[in-house]
This record gives structure tokens, sequence and C-alpha cells, in this order.
């Protein structure tokens, strides 16, 4: 089996700086971490990884044509999953203002492998996006089958390794002193992308509507 170190090389670079672009996803694997510590961090990202696998498995399927996506039902999904995103960080914020009087119940109620699943799985549009950005890279092997393999093992690895270094760079630069405060501020982050989400899903789903009743 031939791998094209061109093509991967391209990938690997194209997948750290999308990973590490400030998403749901780093935003509630930084503030587990901040509140709960790095094991805390490295058990959501178990979490969104198991998520990014049902993911990819679903966008696999896609590229080869086995399964479709009806786009009503798509947009409805990704309005629940704003919904959920929004949930996430009114949580976040909720318990950022208690996190001095019930540190150690706070630290086990952020983030961990449930909440981290949950969220990333809330965000269904992933489906769309592995599935159009993988055949990007297809070509990094001969067999295709071979290059899916290849290209979930070192998204996984890359999401694993960039989210932590997220974290450990962000925790070292901030003090305790100041976590409750960052918390609030990435649950609000949570909060506006939640509410950008929902929005654009509402939308949509108005113009599915209007174009029927034209039909």
């Amino acid at each position: 089996m031939n791998i094209h170190l061109g093509v991967l090389s391209v990938y690997i670079v194209t997948v750290i700086t999308m990973i590490a672009v400030p998403g749901p996803v780093v935003i509630l694997v930084t503030g587990a971490g901040l509140s709960g510590g790095w094991a805390r961090a490295f058990r959501t990202i178990i979490g969104t990884n198991a998520a990014s696998l049902v993911m990819i498995a679903l966008s696999a399927l896609i590229i080869k044509g086995i399964f479709d996506v009806n786009q009503t039902i798509f947009d409805i999904l990704k309005l629940f999953g704003a919904i959920y995103i929004g949930y996430v960080g009114l949580s976040i914020i909720r318990e950022a203002y208690h996190s001095d009087l019930v540190d150690m119940a706070f630290s086990k109620k952020l983030g961990g492998i449930r909440r981290g699943f949950s969220l990333a799985i809330s965000n269904p549009k992933d489906i769309i996006f592995f599935s159009s950005f993988f055949p990007q890279f297809i070509d990094v092997t001969s067999n295709k089958n071979a290059s899916l393999g290849i290209l979930t093992v070192v998204w996984i690895l890359l999401d694993f390794t960039t989210l932590m270094t997220v974290y450990f760079t962000i925790s070292r630069v901030a003090r305790p002193s100041s976590n409750a405060v960052m918390l609030k501020i990435a649950g609000s982050l949570l909060v506006l992308i939640a509410i950008i989400g929902a929005t654009v899903s509402i939308a949509a789903l108005l113009g599915d509507a209007s174009l029927s009743s034209r039909l």
C-alpha cells in the first residue's frame, strides 16, 4: 500500500488548524480542564472523539452512496443540536457562579465522557463536513477503504493531541483565580454559538416550508 505523504501532510496541517480554532468542543474541553484538571479534559476528549467516530462512520456511508440525508430532517437535528449546545453553555455559566462554594461538585459536573459525547454528537453538520472533507484527501492511498481508515486514525490522534495542547496552553497562562471568569466567558461563547446555529436552522426550515408550499 503506497501512502502519498504529500497529501497526508496537507491533511495533517489542515486538521490541526480546524481543531484548534475555538468552537463548542474546544470550549468544553478547556472548561472541563480548568475546573477538573487534565484528567477531566482527557475524559471529555474521549467523549467527543467517540462522537466523531459515529459522524465519520455515517460520512463514510454517504461517500459510498449507501446513505442519504434528508435536508428537512437534517435541519431539525441541527436545531435540536443548537438548543443542546445552548443548554451546556448556560450550565457552564450557572456552575461557574457557584464554583467557589462547591468546587468538588463543580469539577465533577463539568465535562466528562458523556457530556463530551452529547455535545459533539449534537452538531450533525459534522456528518456533511466529514463527507465533503475526506474525499479531498481520499487519494492518500490507492485504496479508498484504506484511505478512510488512515484519515480516521490520524484525525483521532490529532484531535486528542491538539485539544490537550490547547488546554495545557490555556491552563498555564490562566491563573486559578481567573478560572471562574474564563468559564463564564466559555459558557457565553457556547450560548452565542447556539443562538447563531438555531437562527440558521430555523431560517433553513422556514425556507424549506416556503418552498414546499409553492410546489
